[in-house]
């Protein structure tokens, strides 16, 4: 936790990292996952995940501070946030931990002070390709990513769930969806409605599809043309790009869409909030790696510059917001 003294509080942020590398560690090894309900002595974590007893309880009893483990002389026990990092958790959220832990993006931070300097991501300077690049030429740092984004829809879909009306559109075509967790969802809640999957192609080959009225289309927002929909939704895919970038994107889906299709973006908005929050923090991993988190009065600019006109402004209640754009 932060401290009231000044000098004890830079102390803790500029070591802070140290926090952040413990929790990719364990998570890592699996401490979470072989923790059940009865707290156990971290001799016996430790023997469990072939790690070192004594190393084992020195890092879980710094965790503890920030919640994550209970710990009360060498026995731990779980908490809230300790059972999320369980693979079998609901709403786990072991692989988008594991993420943050990879390589690619300990590199990339490690050279924030370019980004500083250049505007530029410092991605490009620190991986070869970038970070795109990075994933292409990584399988396993790709498929951990892959987990860890459709772990974080699927956190979100039963909020777009609850506060929109998909059943009204006769086609909905979801743009750099992913696996599609999201529109089939939708699809399976919306009897009346079809849906399309777009993105790329080997990302839609792994994509596993229970039904009849979702279609599969592999391509390139940047150069393919887009399918023909009423409606077009793109969940956290304009925040992976620079302003440049982004009026492509939607200008791609402006020329695929009729006039009044509907446009919903599903992004974290940057909050007007003084305190700590996590979009803020997004930010700067986007900059890292070349994108940006952005305000509501941002993303309606860069809709009208494409061609949307913005309606309205929907929170999920989910730690996302829904930004509805109609095609003018």
């Amino acid at each position: 936790m932060i401290a009231v003294n000044p000098a004890e509080s830079l102390l803790q942020l500029s070591a802070g990292y140290y926090v952040s590398r413990a929790l990719h560690a364990v998570t890592e090894i699996g401490v979470a996952d072989a923790l059940g309900d009865t707290p156990q002595p971290t001799a016996s974590l430790a023997k469990a995940v072939a790690a070192d007893a004594g190393a084992l309880d020195r890092v879980l009893r710094l965790l503890a501070l920030y919640g994550v483990f209970e710990y009360t002389s060498g026995v731990v026990g779980h908490t809230l946030l300790s059972r999320l990092l369980r693979q079998d958790h609901p709403q786990s959220m072991r692989s988008l931990v594991r993420m943050f832990g990879l390589p690619g993006f300990w590199t990339t931070v490690r050279e924030l002070n370019s980004a500083i300097q250049t505007g530029e991501p410092s991605a490009n300077r620190a991986l070869p390709g970038g970070f795109w690049g990075y994933l292409k030429q990584n399988p396993d740092a790709s498929r951990i990513f892959g987990e860890a984004m459709t772990g974080k829809a699927q956190g979100h879909i039963a909020g777009v769930l609850k506060v929109y009306d998909f059943s009204g559109f006769r086609v909905i075509a979801d743009i750099g969806g992913g696996h599609g967790h999201l529109i089939q969802a939708i699809v399976a809640a919306n009897p009346g409605v079809q849906g399309v999957l777009f993105d790329q192609p080997q990302v839609v080959n792994e994509a596993q599809i229970a039904s009849e009225r979702l279609r599969l289309i592999g391509g390139d927002f940047f150069h393919d043309v887009l399918p023909d929909a009423d409606a077009y939704i793109l969940m956290e895919v304009i925040h992976d790009w620079d302003d440049d970038a982004s009026r492509k994107i939607l200008g791609a889906v402006r020329r695929a869409a009729r006039a009044n299709a509907k446009l919903l973006l599903i992004e974290a908005l940057l909050p007007d909030d003084a305190s700590p929050n996590w979009p803020t923090t997004l930010d700067i991993v986007m900059l890292t790696i070349g994108g940006r988190q952005r305000t509501l009065r941002e993303y309606s600019d860069l809709l009208r510059d494409s061609g949307f006109v913005m309606t309205r402004d929907i929170d999920t209640r989910s730690g996302i917001s829904m930004i509805e754009a109609t095609a003018i």
